[in-house]
């Protein structure tokens, strides 16, 4: 692996091979077990590879240790198990725990932490990785969340749970997703993070799919992470959004999986040129460590084991000749947009409250494992802000941010405006909003809006016409409350993300066939044969440069933009095979 270009390994602990119920094992979680582990790590540790765990068996989080006591739960169905099915233990089922229990949490850690203790106590540290979400969510309840419902919004919830998707519900609907995403939150995904530290470990998580305020939910671990191609590259914006926000510098990505279709369309047959297509769209929405979706564990001189929804980068794959060439590039572009921190010109309200309101996705938007609007899989930033490179921002990080000269100061990130397109606006986001412009922050809305839940504040119509009489607040044009040009102006602007480090900035612009790849892609579609060029201008450091972008074929540019306004050409360039088109 390491001659490969690869820098480590995630043990993920799953079924026996080929799923035979007889195939010995180690028994899960027992001292031989631990043994073990310890020892795949100090042998990472000898050759200089990283080593990361899944915190489990499979996905998500459960086992046959999980009592019912702590499994995951449904409103209307007191007997309803959610079992893990194809673990460790197969063909023995568990338990999905109940990830709205701290608790039940903890005594989960617990059991899981023993066995792992070894392993993480070793020299260098790893990250636990906790997988996208996976858990039952229709109606996902847990006891005493009806009491903790009446008294945070003043009414019996119950009635309304059995039809709490349907039209006509949701103000209901809206505010029981508001707890089950506190509950989330503070129940699962903070203690994880904790439960991490105290191990001596990080928290690795894909919050994807949950459904919670995915900023929050993302800012509360270590290394939020993605995932392509289950869900589009342009979802990874709210991941790095998040990390930008939350002063986490690493976003990485569970990549290739599924590449041309679920579970593995053209096994075997990948090219190369393909998977640069997506890290490029990636790269361009933030992500900066890439971890490969790649090939199970097989003993030394076999490669016959395989893994559905993935590539194969075993020696039998069409991939091979390529690998150490690929990863070099990923390494290349993932250290160079490591450096320093995100930079955004301006913050964009994520529509949250829209999702929440809206339930399920329309037929033609729904996927197997996808049926609910609150995964945000679909927004998209204001194409009229694209120069700006926006960052998406939610209630928590407004209520959190102080305005200094007219800029909004979050964390070490300094937005110069706030832009709003949204349907719904919760109350005490519009505070937080009409807080920060009292305090003369420049305030675009693109709509007015609604204030969503069962029952409404009687100050919101006021504080809404308060927020539209000040100066400082646009309802017509843009450029009448920004004060700055665009980082980046031109015409059909390619995909990019940009870091700045101290005076210097780092641009990588994708391929602009990269431009809103989706899910799945067809095979051989980063097929190109001439050259792509853009205009741009670029506007940083008090100066304003002109430069021509020219995209060879399947190349994307890197560029580093210093104080003195000198545009340096970074070299990550890597030519892949021609891809044979479908």
């Amino acid at each position: 692996m390491k001659q490969q270009g690869f820098g480590g390994v995630e043990v993920a602990f799953i079924y026996p091979v080929n799923r035979d119920p007889d195939a010995q094992r180690i028994a899960w979680l027992s001292s031989e077990w631990s043994e073990k582990v310890t020892y795949c790590k100090e042998y990472c540790e000898q050759i200089g590879l990283g080593c990361d765990f899944t915190f489990g068996t499979l996905w998500p989080f459960g086992g046959t240790f999980v009592n019912d006591q702590d499994r995951t739960k449904i409103f209307g169905d007191p007997d309803f198990k959610q079992p893990l099915r194809l673990s460790w233990t197969h063909p023995d089922t568990g338990n999905v725990l109940n990830h709205l229990d701290r608790q039940a949490f903890e005594r989960y850690a617990r059991t899981m932490g023993t066995a792992l203790k070894p392993a993480l106590s070793t020299a260098s540290t790893s990250a636990l990785f906790c997988d996208s979400w996976e858990v039952e969510t229709r109606r996902i309840w847990t006891d005493g969340f009806d009491t903790e419902f009446e008294q945070r919004f003043g009414y019996d919830l119950k009635p309304y749970m059995e039809n709490i998707y349907s039209d006509g519900n949701e103000g209901p609907r809206y505010d029981y997703m508001k707890l089950v995403s506190d509950y989330v939150i503070t129940n699962f995904y903070q203690p994880y993070t904790e439960a991490c530290h105290q191990l001596g470990a990080i928290s690795r998580v894909q919050c994807a799919g949950s459904p919670t305020d995915l900023i929050s939910a993302y800012s509360r671990v270590d290394v939020p992470e993605t995932e392509a191609m289950l869900y589009d590259p342009n979802f990874s914006k709210i991941v790095a959004s998040a990390a930008a926000l939350g002063e986490k510098p690493i976003i990485s990505s569970e990549t290739f999986t599924c590449l041309y279709g679920f579970p593995r369309v053209h096994f075997m047959e990948e090219q190369t040129a393909d998977l640069k297509l997506v890290a490029d769209a990636l790269f361009a929405n933030g992500v900066n460590q890439i971890l490969w979706h790649g090939m199970p564990y097989n003993p030394a001189g076999i490669d016959t084991i395989y893994f559905y929804a993935t590539v194969h980068v075993g020696r039998r794959g069409k991939l091979l000749k390529e690998l150490p060439s690929f990863n070099h590039y990923l390494t290349r572009v993932s250290q160079i947009m490591q450096k320093g921190q995100a930079y955004s010109q301006i913050a964009v309200y994520l529509p949250l409250e829209d999702a929440w309101i809206a339930g399920e996705y329309p037929p033609e938007l729904q996927m197997p494992w996808s049926w609910g609007e609150y995964e945000l899989r679909y927004p998209q930033l204001p194409a009229e802000v694209k120069g700006y490179h926006p960052l998406w921002i939610n209630q928590e990080f407004l209520q959190k941010g102080e305005v200094h000269n007219q800029l909004l100061h979050c964390g070490d990130q300094i937005f110069g405006a706030l832009y709003l397109d949204v349907n719904y606006l919760d109350h005490l986001s519009l505070q937080a909003i009409l807080q920060l412009a009292r305090q003369g922050l420049p305030i675009y809305l693109a709509k007015l809006p609604q204030e969503p839940g069962m029952k409404k504040n009687s100050a919101y119509q006021k504080l809404l016409q308060e927020l539209l009489a000040l100066p400082n607040v646009s309802r017509n044009q843009l450029h009448e409350i920004l004060y700055v040009p665009p980082m980046i102006k031109g015409e059909d602007i390619p995909d990019f993300w940009c870091r700045r480090e101290q005076s210097d900035y780092y641009l990588f612009f994708s391929h602009p066939n990269s431009q809103n790849v989706k899910y799945p892609i067809s095979y051989g579609q980063s097929f190109t044969e001439k050259s792509i060029s853009r205009k741009i201008q670029i506007n940083l450091n008090g100066f304003n440069r002109e430069y021509e972008l020219v995209f060879e074929p399947y190349q994307s540019i890197l560029l580093k933009y210093d104080e003195k306004g000198q545009i340096i050409p970074v070299d990550i360039k890597f030519i892949p095979e021609v891809p044979r088109k479908e």
